[in-house]
């Protein structure tokens, strides 16, 4: 694995509104080697991806510890740099917030998203401080990706949502987050109105029917994630093998899988640098 100060410092730099970071979120080994193997310059990690092959369920559920095991895995096993999803900080007060962002940093992650869910912007940037100062105490430019869930929970107009995010996006980036992270907001005109009114990269969730990315970077989007997509495409083909076996017993669901010989190869040992 490369310096962690090196990695931290490439990660912050892909950052860029002209060539906006694409991230195709990875929850395990081979999810995150694929990603970096069709050209990712960073991997993402998600959290509902990690939670739900380790057997959980998305939403804080998930111990702190299964978590950070396999972020330390993914980090491990690729040369680019990784950036965490830790939900809401796998903590609830700050204390325990410091010791989750020691702990993602010393698995080799070198940025992270820490969401605000349902709590109040001031309760939330106490979270983001306290990420902040765990990340300068360890001597890291830790990228601090703060999500705000403002428009997925879809309360008042488009217009109002967006006020909300900026005036939350102000307080968070004040205590200590690189970039405002934004599920939800699918328009161009809200989007557009985020870029111009956050001072930072705006990250924001894609998925089928979204904005194309070069669509995106003209808004001045700079960084854009699958989320948990990916992951539950994938569930989606177990469910639809498993259906189509056990009822016309065929097996077209399987069409354009890896090759057996080309995964395993994916995941043979190999010297990293």
């Amino acid at each position: 694995m490369q310096p962690i100060n090196s990695l931290a410092e490439r990660f912050h730099s892909l950052h860029d509104p002209k060539h906006p970071l694409a991230l195709s979120n990875a929850w395990d080994v081979a999810s995150a080697i694929i990603a970096e193997q069709a050209g990712a310059t960073a991997v993402a990690t998600t959290s509902a991806g990690i939670a739900w092959s380790l057997g959980a369920q998305d939403g804080d559920h998930l111990d702190r510890d299964q978590a950070v095991a396999a972020i330390a895995r993914i980090a491990a096993a690729v040369r680019v740099p990784v950036t965490a999803d830790i939900e809401g900080g796998f903590a609830e007060a700050e204390g325990g917030i410091a010791q989750s962002i020691a702990m993602v940093l010393d698995a080799g992650a070198v940025g992270v998203n820490i969401e605000d869910g349902s709590l109040a912007a001031e309760e939330f940037a106490k979270r983001i401080a306290a990420a902040r100062d765990a990340a300068d105490r360890a001597g890291v430019n830790l990228f601090i990706n703060a999500r705000t869930d403002v428009f997925l929970r879809g309360e008042g107009t488009e217009e109002q949502q967006t006020g909300e995010v900026l005036t939350r996006a102000a307080s968070y980036l004040a205590a200590g987050a690189n970039g405002i992270f934004v599920p939800g907001a699918r328009s161009a005109t809200a989007i557009a109105a985020l870029v111009d009114g956050v001072p930072a990269p705006v990250n924001v969730m894609v998925g089928a029917g979204a904005l194309p990315v070069h669509e995106l970077r003209d808004l001045g989007v700079a960084r854009v994630s699958l989320g948990s997509d990916v992951a539950q495409a994938a569930y989606a083909v177990v469910q639809r093998a498993a259906t189509e076996l056990l009822t016309v017993g065929t097996y077209d669901a399987l069409a354009g899988g890896f090759a057996y010989g080309t995964l395993n190869e994916l995941l043979a040992p190999k010297p990293r640098a």
